[in-house]
């Protein structure tokens, strides 16, 4: 059996996480990664407030009676199909249950929606052996590119 516990290699080892993934819109990234760091540092190494925000695609669905888009959309009709841009925010915290549950209260709270599209899967994540001063080419204060352009 793999024991990933016992995982060790020359340039790190690796740490069971929960990944959180969830469905949003694009401008609501922000608050919810605010909300979530309000009970968590999200940290990844030596860096903290990480996450990855997928390019923006769309969500659909097909509300029933009686949802909240039937209650509050005036002239909605059940079963008809509504889509809307959508990104996949993603975040890892340490497999930690307490944690998981604040962060999991943090996210439904910021959320637009009355029941977001969230999923949680134990993996696991990868720490590196760092070096902030190595002189691998690879790494962006060698390879004479630098850091990519920031978008924000």
């Amino acid at each position: 059996m793999n024991d990933l516990n016992r995982y060790e290699a020359k340039s790190g080892r690796l740490v069971p996480v929960f990944t959180i993934e969830v469905q949003t819109l694009p401008e609501d990234t922000d608050r919810i990664l605010d909300g979530v760091m309000k009970v968590h540092p999200l940290s990844f190494g030596r860096y903290q407030r990480n996450a990855s925000i997928s390019a923006v695609g769309k969500e659909t669905a097909q509300p029933e009676p009686d949802s909240t888009t039937t209650t509050h959309v005036e002239g909605f009709e059940a079963g008809s199909t509504e889509t809307y841009p959508m990104v996949e925010l993603k975040i890892s915290i340490d497999r930690d249950q307490e944690a998981l549950a604040k962060v999991m209260d943090a996210i439904i709270y910021a959320h637009h929606y009355e029941e977001p599209v969230i999923f949680v899967r134990e993996d696991w994540a990868s720490r590196a052996a760092y070096d902030p001063r190595s002189d691998n080419p690879n790494r962006w204060w060698n390879n004479g590119k630098g850091l990519p352009e920031r978008l924000e």
